[in-house]
């Protein structure tokens, strides 16, 4: 049972759906977006997700959630989508490029910006919702990353999850989602990099403070 308001869904390629459930109050003054999944072989954000909203809790603000933006890269055990593309280097960002079509492998960022219908869902979801925050749950690095104006909303995960903070990646993201949102819109984003492979009930204890923090206290 997931306690959540369908806002809004569509399908991929492969026929699958993709959701974006809502728990909103009468009353609010921030908006969070907590997306899972963006790459298909990392599913525990799916997990994190369905199992906060399996419980009924209260909320200050409006909280957006996509549990799973790539259903089909999750059927297919894939990093990529079912059009074998990068979603987090298919951002229309000023760094985004071109790739050869024989240079294709796991990090393919599209024959152009903003080609994939997952990028383009999640591009008008941003520009209709104007989140405040914005939490993408990854793996396997078991740190917290950031984009932006997002010090201190890392620090607190940082302190809850225990992961440390490490403000790049360590490798170049052309087209990232972080890139798209946090550095050219300016919008608060965490790459919330889970381990790899967990056991779900450790790694939910690990993480479930920061449910607890963008319902109760950012």
């Amino acid at each position: 049972m997931i306690f959540a308001d369908l806002e809004l869904k569509i399908n991929t390629k492969s026929g699958n759906e993709i959701l974006l459930l809502k728990r909103e109050p009468e009353e609010y003054k921030k908006t969070v977006l907590v997306i899972g999944v963006f790459h298909g072989d990392e599913p525990d954000g799916e997990y994190l997700i369905n199992r906060f909203l399996s419980e009924r809790t209260d909320t200050k603000n409006r909280l957006l959630f996509i549990p799973c933006l790539n259903p089909d890269g999750k059927q297919n055990n894939t990093r990529t989508n079912a059009n074998g593309v990068d979603l987090n280097r298919n951002f229309p960002t000023k760094n985004w490029e071109p790739q050869k079509k024989d240079a294709k492998d796991e990090y393919f960022g599209g024959e152009k910006p903003a080609s994939e219908l997952e990028t383009q869902f999640l591009i008008y979801i941003i520009e209709k919702y104007v989140p405040d925050l914005i939490i993408t749950l990854h793996e396997p690095y078991s740190i917290v990353n950031y984009d932006g104006p997002a010090v201190e909303e890392a620090q607190k995960i940082s302190e809850i999850t225990g992961y440390p903070i490490q403000e790049s990646i360590g490798y170049p993201t052309p087209g990232s989602f972080g890139t798209f949102c946090g550095i050219e819109k300016e919008i608060p984003t965490i790459t919330l990099e889970l381990p790899e492979k967990s056991d779900k009930e450790i790694l939910w204890n690990k993480v479930k403070g920061i449910f607890t923090y963008i319902s109760e206290s950012y």
